[in-house]
């Protein structure tokens, strides 16, 4: 089943026990202007058969959205860098390696870390396959997160913060 960019919201909100008000400041960082109810509407579970994308009490989160919402997080956890004006660009790259990637930096994990959190969800997999994933997109390299991956990279991240 496809993984949507709000059920990675909803994990990772739960995984990390980010508040809506922090939610909203994240956005604003990525350079996305949104209020508290937005964020909420965003947070909703809905059956992918019953939406038709048109539902006003429901908001999609696209690709470009997410990727802001992951780099204002960076920057919500890290600080922006020196010399930084405004929201880095979008890189358009797969919102899971992104994910990944974001992640890494905004929680100062090293490859090592995320090799735990993937054994914490009973996944085992070798320093080079998350190396592949890492890389940028176009190297010779290069591989792209499943859903199944990052959701499992996801259960990880809550067993070790929520328990």
């Amino acid at each position: 089943m496809k993984m949507l960019n709000n059920d990675i919201l909803i994990r990772l909100r739960y995984a990390l026990d980010i508040k809506d008000t922090d939610m909203v400041e994240m956005f604003r960082l990525g350079g996305v202007d949104l209020r508290k109810d937005d964020v909420q509407l965003m947070l909703k579970k809905v059956d992918e058969e019953e939406d038709d994308g048109l539902s006003e009490d429901y908001i999609r989160v696209n690709n470009a959205m997410m990727e802001q919402f992951l780099n204002g997080l960076v920057t919500f956890k890290r600080g922006k860098r020196p010399g930084e004006n405004g929201s880095p660009p979008l890189s358009g790259e797969n919102v899971n390696n992104q994910l990944l990637k974001k992640l890494k930096i905004a929680l100062s994990l090293t490859s090592e870390d995320m090799l735990g959190l993937l054994e914490l969800a009973g996944v085992r997999v070798s320093k080079g396959e998350l190396s592949a994933i890492l890389r940028k997109a176009g190297h010779k390299n290069y591989r792209e997160c499943g859903d199944k991956f990052a959701r499992n990279f996801l259960k990880g991240l809550t067993l070790k913060y929520r328990e």
